[in-house]
């Protein structure tokens, strides 16, 4: 797999983009809950215990706790800051959609799950949830949607492998579909095979924890 290498329109990105979307909301929910972490902390010292030691002490994890929520939330935000490296850090990848629904549509990947990209493939296939992609106004099952695999985390056990791959769509990044369709077809055709071989197995996927299953 390679990675897919255009120019991203940012405006255009950062209103489409969906998980630039999800990243608002972690900012917003990592800060807001902070917030409310230290309300409570305040009021449990002053008005429960009075301002006594024990309440201190809950006011002091108060803060801290808030603190790490916000900072957390912050940090994502950050992540995110810009769209152009994303797209220039992650592989293209086959995706079709999968399954539509009314206000929706699942998006399935064909994705390597080997950390070392130079390694035999490690196929799996990853699964995320589309409200929308700018260039197909009514999405059908079997449309074939070119996409870079955003690469989330492995844990302690599995340092080889990813545990959780989402696919970007292509057509998030820019509204010129002749990219998009440069995109499709610089995909190869194997993979394009193989990933619509697989498309019967999206309950497998839906079953796993991250939406990804291990080929």
């Amino acid at each position: 797999m390679k990675i897919f290498k255009f120019d991203v329109d940012e405006p255009f990105a950062r209103k489409h983009n969906e998980m630039i979307r999800d990243t608002r909301r972690v900012r917003a929910g990592g800060i807001g809950l902070g917030v409310l972490v230290v309300i409570a902390g305040a009021l449990a010292y002053f008005f429960l215990a009075h301002r006594a030691v024990w309440g201190l002490m809950i006011l002091l994890v108060a803060i801290a706790l808030g603190i790490t929520f916000a900072v957390v939330g912050l940090v994502v935000a950050k992540r995110f800051k810009k769209v152009q490296p994303l797209y220039d850090a992650y592989p293209l990848v086959p995706a079709v959609i999968a399954e539509v629904n009314e206000r929706d549509f699942m998006l399935l990947a064909l994705v390597n799950t080997n950390v070392d990209p130079d390694a035999a493939p490690r196929w799996g296939l990853a699964l995320r949830n589309i409200t929308h992609i700018p260039g197909i106004k009514n999405p059908k099952v079997g449309m074939k949607v070119p996409a870079a695999a955003v690469l989330g985390r492995r844990d302690t056990r599995e340092q080889h492998h990813w545990q959780e791959v989402t696919p970007m769509p292509i057509g998030w990044g820019t509204p010129d579909q002749d990219v998009v369709d440069i995109a499709r077809r610089s995909i190869p055709q194997s993979e394009w095979d193989r990933l619509e071989r697989e498309r019967r197995r999206l309950d497998d996927v839906k079953a796993t924890q991250n939406n990804l299953l291990v080929l």
